[in-house]
């Protein structure tokens, strides 16, 4: 029997590790016959929220989007994706960006089906147009070396323009790759692991990661990892980007 008051789960003022042994079913509304995970909100002191959605038989996700805006990733199975009109079916690596005063309905999944989402309210910027909606492939992404270190590979899937302030990126470690340094920014990260183990600094704490979890990295929070294991450790993440850095 395992004892019920341990758990790998660590919330923070400036971080949080949140793995899948703690998870509390939600409901969202437009979201049915599926299991909402909601792993990171402004109620820990983030900017963004973060979802783990299990598709059930008949299951849909629909609604419009308002002043935030959604990015959907498909982590396994498949199901269709219309968005203002748009559709296209969706397997494991495939993702949609769904800017705001949007219509978007998720259907014909198969039974398990796992999305995560980002949403992050969406600033707009004068000199920059609306981004469009978007779908793409992440196996279709390019993934070059990260500062020239054949161990680490970065993939960049939403474009880096004005348009957009938020990015959404894999990466992937070589067991024994590392940062090579500790980062310390002003971007806030949500993060969730698709593969793999590694140990992840965060503010000068030391905890061991893998599969299944996810990460909150607020501003300024130190952050560091390395890959441990036999296989690579892939996580997709999120940060803002491109817009001014104080509301000063």
């Amino acid at each position: 029997m395992e004892i019920s008051a341990l758990t790998r789960s660590v919330v923070k003022s400036n971080h949080a590790v949140i793995s899948p042994d703690g998870y509390v079913n939600s409901n969202v509304p437009g979201w049915t016959n599926c299991t909402i995970n909601v792993i990171i909100n402004e109620q820990m002191g983030a900017r963004l929220c973060q979802t783990l959605v299990t598709m059930q038989k008949d299951g849909s996700l629909a609604g419009s989007t308002l002043e935030s805006q959604i990015f959907f990733y498909v982590i396994e199975g498949q199901c269709r994706a219309t968005v203002s009109g748009e559709s296209k079916a969706l397997a494991s690596g495939h993702f949609v960006y769904v800017p705001v005063q949007k219509e978007y309905v998720f259907d014909e999944v198969s039974p398990g089906t796992k999305i995560l989402t980002f949403h992050k309210i969406y600033e707009p910027l004068q000199e920059a147009t609306l981004p469009p909606a978007l779908f793409g492939d992440a196996s279709k992404v390019p993934a070059p070396s990260y500062l020239n270190d054949p161990a680490l590979r970065l993939q960049v899937l939403l474009p880096d323009n004005l348009s957009f302030d938020m990015a959404v990126n894999i990466f992937t470690y070589d067991p024994g790759g590392h940062l090579p340094f500790v980062e310390t920014h002003i971007m806030e990260h949500g993060l969730l692991y698709l593969q793999g183990q590694g140990v992840y600094m965060l503010d000068n704490q030391w905890y061991p990661v893998k599969k299944g979890d996810a990460i909150w990295m607020a501003p300024y929070c130190q952050q560091w990892f390395t890959a441990m294991g036999k296989e690579p450790a892939v996580y997709i993440y999120y940060k803002n980007v491109n817009r001014f850095p104080t509301v000063v």
